[in-house]
């Protein structure tokens, strides 16, 4: 029961910590026209959808653009995949867990037979065993159905957040393409 007790509080720790963070991005609530008038507008910027452009737009050149948003990714994205992978182990070993504890009772249960007399103390054991074989496999499920709906929400949230990010690079690469193509023409022409 402790096993599942700490694999429940590091499931959903994890879980509120990844929601937290997610809704912290502010990538839904910034409209599109918004954060597409700052790409331009670097005074105006505000919040983190602000500081995302802060950083990645201050690449000169098409190459330094690409490597500023691989960093971004870099630090941005993997901790919530990593966050994630460890939800996914623990919605996964909640069930294995449970059944440990259905075995644990089961062989209680078969000790207190064995060596019982068959009163009323060896009822109790046996009611005991069979009691804590059925409570930790509710147990298990209980923690990983839940668990698994809420880490399959999160790993939705985080792809928005994953294709907002690959929008937004996309965005000011083309922008900074066209301010680019300008400069060249007014040079040569």
């Amino acid at each position: 029961m402790v096993a599942l007790a700490v694999n429940a509080f590091v499931l959903f720790g994890l879980g509120m910590h990844v929601f937290l963070k997610l809704n912290e991005k502010g990538f839904r609530t910034v409209p599109e026209r918004v954060w597409r008038h700052w790409i331009n507008h670097p005074e105006a910027r505000r919040g983190p959808i602000g500081e995302l452009l802060d950083f990645a737009s201050g690449g000169n050149s098409l190459k330094e653009t690409a490597i500023y948003f691989e960093e971004l990714r870099t630090t941005e994205i993997v901790p919530f995949e990593r966050d994630l992978r460890v939800m996914h182990i623990c919605v996964t070993a909640a069930p294995l867990l449970g059944l440990l504890g259905t075995v644990t009772g089961m062989l209680a249960t078969f000790g207190a037979l064995a060596t019982g007399s068959g009163g009323d103390k060896t009822m109790a054991l046996v009611a005991g065993g069979i009691s804590e074989a059925l409570v930790t496999t509710e147990t298990g499920l209980i923690i990983a159905l839940p668990g698994l709906f809420f880490q399959y929400q999160l790993a939705r949230q985080h792809e928005r957040y994953k294709s907002f990010l690959t929008h937004l690079e996309t965005i000011c690469t083309q922008k900074l393409y066209k301010k680019l193509r300008k400069q060249e023409k007014l040079a040569h022409g």
